[in-house]
């Protein structure tokens, strides 16, 4: 473990792209009061390693330059649905609530179901689960709290059907299971949940309290924030006049709000943050902190697994006390950035007494242009995806993936101090189900520059700097743009470049963005592909959300989780989520190669193949004639070949006429395993020194209308760029590429 100071400043802005006359805001937050400092620099390089050319960055006079307030920004995590029923589901001396529960921590501590709650005052009712998992109604007036608990704790992962009501100061509560052979952890025939009940008299009328009706949490009146969040699934919501029946299906009897949580799905997916009520008033709820929508309800029978065929089945929505859609800081300062500033990487670093911290941002060229042949494509759905990761310390396997001790230093011990950042989609949600969504509106610790992954070297934003220094330290002109941008202009902004470069890991992508880069390259477009395990997960852009993202892994692919079953379809968009691969678009049918190893031991070189001397790739090989190795150098593993590795495989489309260039096959550890995707049985023989697949190799190949596209696949080649200040074999081939990409003259087809 490094002994690096940890941050007491921390910031994230409100958005990652910005063009000249656009403004962009900064949300900053201090352990403490006084001032902080904030400073506009431009990013170079972010590694620190010795071998290395070192941190480079540049200060920019710009007015945001200064002193500001400091003031310390809290998060609240936690999903929930608020109804805002302007008095309308207050009670009084008679009611009744009646809702499908699936808790998966039924023990942890409080957590409400349905509630119109005031936790500050104890004024309204309450039903939730409280005292190790039971059932409990709560009533109060304002000066006493009655509780009702059921005889018996809830089982976790298992369907109920829950009643509470309470007249004349009687109350009653119930949970009867109601187990299919699909729908919950076990089967009924085994019979281990059993119904539960409870009553009680006396009961306080409950007061009105100031505060929404919520699904899943209840209200704080002081706080201003929603509270005891539930960890679960709720399906079909019911408030009523008079205490229900203990019904298997809704009750009807005094209905005043009845919720279907799958009437908002259709054939756009269920990306909404409305949640409507069916009842007579029209009490629509809204939803916060992004809970998950398309997920099997209580009478899913298992026979359909796409929601959007069966909506009727998915009228769940999955709660968690963690999740995070947006941090809501306010802004301390803002910048509206100066036609004269560059398109480049920046960052607001700003310094509070003796911390210091970065938040990155990226300018764009003026909007509709380019300024440069040359674009450089920041993988920032792959950043959210890593955002806040805790692999290390919460992933017993951790070290037996890397192959070497845990690096760990003050950025990650911040992490854990401050959970409410949020968590990665490698992590798991408390109830241990896989974190599927995403944010960039929060501080980010993990898209820093200067960041050392748990690897021991960098990875993703600060190992895409790499890029960004060999460019700049070469002469080369670019300009930049996010993954965000992609999506939102499609084809359109890549047809503005002669070339477009990926950077080290664009492992996470939309429909759209593919569909761009396949429009781009059937136009003669470019592309430089200097990354590996490239264009693997599907994800999918909230629609009105663009901050937030969504990815489901099951089935197959190196994942930390697996959706649920009859939950692989995204709800952001109408699409079945996993591996691209598995959805007939592996990434050697665009880029040449695709994923086949991982290893974070070291990296090696590649071995020259027959293809690296053939005429054709020429331009390519020019001064680096009868090399037989290329890239035994680096600051990723000390090779050009590593971390995560991509193949030519003409069996998953590689195209018949790419040529081959050089391999990395044969020099790799058994800590560099064959894909989970590619093993069907498991036998030894799978690792790198023993099976031919487990390597990285680079690709050329022409596209229609003189387009072309060059592979490294290998998520450490950008490490490698810099060695002995760019005069080396990995920078010389790249640069020769680059050079000839940017010849808009049309280039050579190879022969099929």
């Amino acid at each position: 473990m490094t002994g690096v100071t940890r941050p007491s400043v921390v910031g994230y802005p409100d958005r990652f792209s910005v063009a000249p006359g656009e403004t962009i805001e900064f949300k900053i937050s201090c352990d403490g009061d006084g001032e902080f400092r904030a400073d506009v620099v431009r990013l170079r390089n972010g590694d620190t390693n010795p071998d290395g050319p070192g941190f480079r960055e540049q200060v920019v006079a710009t007015p945001a330059s200064g002193s500001y307030p400091a003031r310390t920004q809290h998060i609240r995590t936690g999903s929930a649905v608020l109804v805002d029923d302007r008095g309308g589901l207050a009670l009084g001396a008679s009611g009744g609530v009646h809702v499908f529960a699936q808790p998966t921590t039924p023990a942890l501590r409080d957590q409400a179901l349905v509630s119109r709650w005031d936790e500050a005052t104890g004024r309204g009712w309450w039903v939730g689960l409280t005292d190790g998992g039971r059932l409990a109604l709560r009533l109060g007036d304002g000066e006493s709290v009655h509780e009702t608990l059921t005889d018996e704790p809830l089982h976790a992962w298992t369907w109920y059907s829950i009643t509470a009501g309470w007249r004349d100061g009687v109350t009653t509560v119930r949970a009867e299971p109601t187990l299919t052979s699909t729908n919950s952890l076990w089967s009924p025939a085994v019979g281990l949940a059993r119904a539960t009940a409870g009553s009680g008299r006396d009961a306080p009328v409950p007061a009105a309290a100031d505060a929404p009706t919520a699904f899943a949490a209840c209200w704080d009146g002081v706080a201003g924030a929603t509270v005891a969040h539930l960890n679960g699934k709720l399906d079909s919501p019911s408030v009523l006049t008079e205490p229900p029946p203990n019904p298997e299906d809704r009750p009807t009897v005094g209905l005043v709000a009845s919720w279907d949580f799958g009437a908002e799905i259709g054939a756009h997916g269920v990306p909404s943050d409305t949640f409507t009520d069916t009842g007579p008033n029209g009490w629509h709820g809204r939803g916060h902190n992004a809970p998950y929508r398309g997920m099997t309800g209580r009478n899913w029978t298992g026979e359909e697994e796409n929601y959007r065929h069966a909506p009727e089945q998915y009228g769940a929505v999955h709660f968690h006390d963690d999740a995070l859609d947006d941090a809501g800081w306010d802004t301390d300062l803002s910048l509206t950035i100066p036609d004269e500033l560059p398109s480049g990487v920046y960052a607001l670093r700003v310094t509070y007494r003796e911390h210091t911290d970065h938040v990155p941002f990226w300018v764009l060229p003026p909007r509709g242009t380019a300024t440069a042949k040359v674009l450089l494509l920041f993988p920032t759905a792959s950043y959210l995806a890593y955002a806040n990761d805790h692999i290390v310390p919460d992933v017993p396997v951790a070290q037996s993936i890397l192959g070497h001790t845990s690096v760990m230093a003050g950025a990650d011990l911040h992490l854990i101090e401050h959970p409410e950042f949020g968590s990665s989609t490698y992590d798991h949600h408390t109830d241990g189900s896989g974190v599927g969504h995403t944010s960039r509106l929060r501080p980010v610790i993990t898209m820093r520059p200067g960041f050392r992954h748990s690897t021991g070297s960098c990875w993703q934003f600060p190992a895409d700097l790499h890029i960004v220094d060999w460019l700049t330290g070469t002469g080369v002109e670019f300009d930049v743009a996010t993954d965000e941008d992609l999506q939102a202009e499609g084809a359109e902004l890549l047809a503005r470049y002669q070339v477009v470069l990926t950077g080290s890991h664009p492992e996470y992508y939309s429909t759209r963005m593919l569909d761009a880069w396949e429009t781009y390259l059937g136009a003669g477009g470019r592309a430089m592909y200097l990354g590996g395990n490239g264009f693997y997960w599907v994800i999918a852009y909230h629609p009105d959300k663009p901050h937030l993202i969504e990815v489901r892994k099951g089935e197959a692919g190196c994942r930390a989780w697996q959706a649920r079953p009859g939950e692989l379809h995204m709800a952001f968009a109408p699409e079945r989520g996993g591996l691209w691969r598995n959805r007939g678009r592996a990434p050697q049918k665009l880029f040449g190669v695709g994923f086949a190893t991982e290893g974070m031991d070291r990296s090696s070189p590649y071995t020259t193949l027959t293809d690296f001397a053939d005429p054709r790739a020429g331009f390519i090989t020019q001064g680096l004639e009868g090399k037989a190795e290329i890239g035994a150098h680096g600051l990723v593993g000390g090779g050009a070949a590593g971390h995560e590795c991509d193949r030519y495989d003409l069996t998953l489309g590689t195209p018949a006429h790419a040529l081959l260039l050089a391999t990395s096959a044969g020099r790799h550890s058994d800590n560099y395993p064959l894909v989970a995707e590619e093993i069907y049985f498991p036998f030894d023989g799978m690792g790198g020194t023993d099976h031919f697949q487990v390597r990285g190799d680079i690709v050329y190949f022409t596209t229609a209308g003189g387009g072309a596209v060059f592979s490294t696949g290998s998520i450490a080649w950008a490490g490698s760029l810099a060695h002995n200040g760019y005069d080396n074999d990995v920078s010389r081939l790249t640069g020769n590429v680059l050079k000839r990409f940017t010849d808009p003259e049309p280039l050579p087809p190879l022969d099929p």
